[in-house]
């Protein structure tokens, strides 16, 4: 038995990085998982294989999580193919850094419709299959805290999340629904090469300053994943864990 048998979780951002970890974790724990993408249909394929190989059960529903039509499809297949959801793990994002002097309405539209209005909607569609308490889990990030050049963007839309984290743990306490965030550090991830952050001076500096000596891995931020969506943490809600190798 898996810490989370008979447990149905939707991982929003799971066709790689951190969401692909983290819908492969909750899969190795028992969860029926539904991996969204938003246009990564093979990598959100590869996901639900490993899952399906592994011997767990899971299916891939793609949507944007900005979109209102498309995050209710989502939760309509959720309920369709397995009844209910327990856990949402909200993790789409997008992420953009550059100068405040050269910041435009297009990109601040894009980071926030997806990384704050994506987790006010989907939570809102999910709290409709949700029956009989269960866990929210906010992909925040550790920007939050950092005060990183260039990340103005980025780093208000994170610091929307974890307010919206505390607020919903009050709100949706009293349905036994707990909601909780992960921060994480760097973590290598397709998206991250893409962004050119590893092999970078960035990189160097953050594994001098973080006391482990490294950024993180999908792994690392999906036991933390596993660890809040499961009854082991079934005391915690409204927190914010910092999984950053100790990087302040």
């Amino acid at each position: 038995m898996g810490k989370l048998t008979n447990k149905v979780a939707v991982v929003t951002g799971a066709s790689k990085g951190i969401g692909a970890g983290i819908a492969r974790a909750l899969g190795a724990e028992g969860a029926s998982v539904v991996v969204n993408y938003a246009g990564d249909k093979a990598g959100a394929d590869k996901v639900v294989a490993a899952i399906v190989a592994g011997g767990g059960k899971a299916i891939a529903v793609q949507g944007s999580v900005s979109k209102e039509a498309d995050v209710k499809r989502l939760f309509e297949e959720t309920a369709k193919t397995f009844g209910k959801v327990d856990v949402l793990v909200n993790n789409a994002g997008v992420y953009k850094f550059t100068p405040i002097t050269e910041v435009t309405e297009e990109e601040y539209q894009q980071q926030y419709n997806t990384n704050v209005w994506g987790v006010v909607l989907t939570t809102r569609e999910a709290l409709k299959n949700f029956n009989d308490g269960g866990a929210v889990i906010n992909v925040s990030s550790t920007v939050t805290r950092l005060a990183i050049p260039g990340s103005s963007l980025y780093s208000g839309t994170k610091g929307a999340v974890d307010v919206i984290t505390q607020v919903l743990a009050a709100e949706l306490g009293p349905r036994r629904i707990r909601v909780n965030a992960v921060n994480p550090g760097l973590v290598e991830s397709e998206g991250t090469h893409a962004a050119g952050f590893i092999g970078s001076d960035f990189q160097s500096h953050l594994e001098t300053t973080t006391p482990l000596g490294r950024i993180g891995q999908p792994d690392d931020i999906a036991k933390v994943a596993v660890f809040l969506a499961s009854d082991e943490s079934g005391w915690l809600t409204g927190e914010h864990l910092f999984a950053a190798g100790g990087a302040r």
